[in-house]
């Protein structure tokens, strides 16, 4: 299979005869890495890993591309099961259904497994081994999203480096996202702050966000998990 060739091309980037089980073999890797504790990049994990990933059998055509699971979703295995998965459905615009449907939907944060607190309470950034290890394999198997949305500045970092795009990269998280229109138009990756709670102050202080932004990502969001190729 020519993954290399493959990567950053437009539509869809498993062949039709490509053997289903290529993914569910990578998802069974996934579930049973252990590098953060065995072979750590810096500080081991401070608990039992969990890897946290959900890509069905690669036909989703919208990617949430978060940071890290929590601690409630670690304790779950259950991707945004908490409060601000609820946040991120509303703006979605998906109920639980459509969003868990793994043929439609994929989720695949920068860190599949919660990475700890801080001294302050707050969750440590997602571990590197992650993206090290498997980020780059596992888009060269999925197809090409329709959608790709980007949860927090390390998601949006990296996709924007893959896409071959860093330059649409602001400095500040809020410079990233009020630019999300030329980015969106140039990656098809939407740009959005992480829906945790504690973002509800920034959501209060730009409120075109909602009025602006929020439109057009769901009008997105249901172009793919349609199926439909193309743009609204």
């Amino acid at each position: 299979m020519a993954a290399a060739a493959r990567a950053g091309r437009a539509g869809p980037s498993i062949p039709d005869d490509r053997p289903v089980n290529v993914v569910d073999e990578f998802a069974a890797d996934v579930a049973a890495c252990r590098r953060c504790v065995e072979a750590p990049a810096g500080k081991p994990l401070p608990h039992e890993p969990r890897p946290v990933l959900r890509i069905g059998r690669g036909t989703a055509r919208l990617v949430i591309a978060g940071q890290a699971p929590g601690v409630r979703v670690h304790a779950s295995g259950k991707p945004f099961d908490d409060p601000s998965g609820v946040r991120l459905r509303g703006w979605l615009g998906l109920d639980d259904a459509m969003f868990y449907d793994d043929s439609r939907v994929a989720i695949v944060p920068m860190g599949f497994c919660f990475p700890g607190l801080d001294p302050k309470g707050s969750d440590l950034p997602p571990r590197p081994e992650c993206a090290a290890a498997w980020h780059t394999r596992l888009f060269d198997l999925l197809p090409r999203p329709t959608l790709l949305v980007g949860l927090g500045r390390h998601a949006q970092a990296w996709h924007l480096r893959r896409l071959g795009r860093p330059d649409l990269l602001a400095p500040t998280l809020d410079g990233t996202v009020a630019n999300w229109r030329a980015i969106l138009d140039a990656t098809d990756l939407m740009p959005l702050p992480h829906p945790s709670w504690r973002n509800s102050g920034w959501l209060k202080r730009n409120p075109w966000f909602e009025a602006e932004v929020l439109p057009v990502l769901r009008e997105r969001v249901a172009l793919a998990v349609s199926g439909r190729e193309g743009r609204p």
